[in-house]
């Protein structure tokens, strides 16, 4: 390593230093009286101002300007992301690995292993598809094509609480209740693509990806009656007990466009193993074994070392697309990396609270669950997320989590709200969960100065809509007139 390098090194560590030691919370009062456009939105809203908290703090002082409620603990949906990134890049830093590996047990000769392979999972929250294939090439890349053992699945570096993906919602095969796993691939989904062949006159099912051992069930009945009513529906079941069968019945009639739908199917490790085996077959390889799924013996020996995207990739797809399972598998990494593997939602609640006593940021009415937001349980106050976020706009790696935020009438989950905003002024974490209605993150006014904005409403009038206009004024108001 150079020493230009070495001296950037230095000057990080002590830049980090130096803002951990400044780090200030909001300054609660004096705050100014709302401007009658917000108090208006709540109030057209049909919502009481006891719903509702905001607080609005400038970045670099910690003056606060606005605020209503916030030290009020609440529901704060995805909104609670910013927290579990943040810890993570502080705790971890933006260039932290997650390392998928691949070892062998038994004799390896002229591409044949003579015994098993075993994929062993390290919490990668983001193993797409492509990524798997790209693991299963450079196996073949190194040289082995047959496996005449079984495919054995070491998922043992999570041990979160067994769950049931439906207890939300009640919908258990819907891609933002997937449930972590150390072996995670795809996010455990598949893509449906519906169409009635009027030339063969029937309707075809095509799933992407396909694995191995997910069977199809095609009950679909081709009509040539017009596409209406009955003539337009098709019904999607998985039986809970069997998650690797999904069966489709209904009717769909020639002149119907092609229904397209994305679900969670089969468990994790089942997952992995039938798309990792149609991936295999697909570039030439061959497999004679079953699964398996045990820890991987002390004699297995190390054949791959697969990195995932870096710490600071991940922040970045896990807040502008609010992926619930990224942000799972971040809190689990925080706690084992802190407390030892196997991961728990235990180890990481327990580590983000140490890590902000640590700090020295405060954290009132903190109840964090799973770090995700896909919780009824999960509770902050409007000031603690706000400690948070001046923490982060203080910190060396304030550009890496900036960045991870949706920006207003751009990309993420903003790309389509408050798009009269000034491009590039507006950066916030959103959330939305059944009576919650949440936004957090940064708002450059037009003096230029920086602003941190928190705002959670919960009523059940959000899911009409009642939150994003009391959102809205409060983004205008901070544009308009700091």
């Amino acid at each position: 390593m150079n020493f230009v390098i070495l001296t950037l090194l230095a000057l990080t560590a002590a830049s980090a230093e130096a803002a951990r030691a400044q780090v200030a919370h909001a300054e609660v009062a004096p705050a100014e009286v709302a401007p009658g456009e917000i108090a208006r939105s709540i109030v057209t809203g049909g919502l009481t101002s006891s719903a509702v908290s905001y607080i609005v703090v400038e970045a670099d002082s910690g003056h606060t300007v606005l605020s209503l409620n916030p030290e009020t603990p609440r529901s704060p949906a995805s909104t609670i992301k910013v927290l579990t990134t943040y810890a993570s890049l502080d705790l971890l830093g933006p260039a932290y690995t997650w390392h998928t590996k691949a070892l062998i047990r038994g004799s390896l000769a002229d591409g044949v292993l003579d015994g098993d392979l075993i994929l062993q999972g390290g919490g990668d929250p983001y193993m797409t598809l492509e990524r798997w294939w790209n693991f299963a090439r450079t196996l073949r890349d190194l040289g082995l094509k047959t496996i005449r053992g079984d495919v054995v699945i070491d998922d043992s570096a999570f041990a979160p609480a067994k769950e049931d993906p439906g207890a939300f919602d009640g919908q258990p095969n819907r891609v933002y209740n997937v449930t972590p796993d150390a072996l995670m691939v795809n996010f455990q989904s598949v893509a449906f693509r519906i169409a009635a062949n009027a030339e063969k006159r029937r309707v075809e099912i095509v799933a992407a990806p396909a694995p191995s051992n997910l069977m199809i069930e095609n009950r679909v009945r081709f009509t040539a009656a017009p596409c209406s009513g009955a003539a337009s529906r098709v019904d999607f079941e998985v039986d809970p007990q069997n998650r690797d069968r999904v069966a489709f019945t209904g009717e769909l009639a020639a002149t119907c466009a092609p229904r397209e739908l994305t679900r969670t199917l089969l468990t994790p490790s089942d997952y992995a193993y039938g798309t990792f085996v149609s991936l295999w077959r697909e570039l030439g390889g061959e497999i004679d074994g079953k699964l398996r799924i045990e820890v991987a013996p002390p004699d297995a020996r190390l054949l791959l070392n697969f990195d995932s995207l870096t710490l600071g990739e991940i922040v970045r797809l896990t807040n502008k697309y609010s992926s619930n399972l990224m942000a799972r598998h971040l809190l689990l990494t925080i706690g084992a990396e802190r407390y030892g593997w196997p991961a728990t939602i235990d180890k990481g609640a327990t580590a983000i609270a140490e890590w902000g006593r640590s700090r020295g940021i405060a954290l009132p009415g903190l109840e964090l669950d799973n770090g995700s937001g896909l919780s009824r349980t999960a509770h902050i106050s409007a000031l603690a997320m706000a400690n948070v976020l001046r923490a982060a706009y203080r910190s060396p790696y304030a550009p890496e989590f900036l960045a991870s935020l949706p920006l207003a009438g751009i990309d993420g989950t903003l790309r389509n709200r408050l798009q009269a905003s000034p491009a590039g002024a507006v950066r916030l974490k959103t959330g939305h969960i059944d009576g919650v209605s949440g936004i957090a993150g940064f708002v450059t006014a037009a003096s230029g100065k920086t602003y941190v904005l928190v705002c959670l409403i919960n009523d059940a009038r959000v899911d009409d809509g009642a939150g994003e206009p009391v959102q809205a004024a409060l983004v205008k108001w901070l544009i308009e007139n700091r």
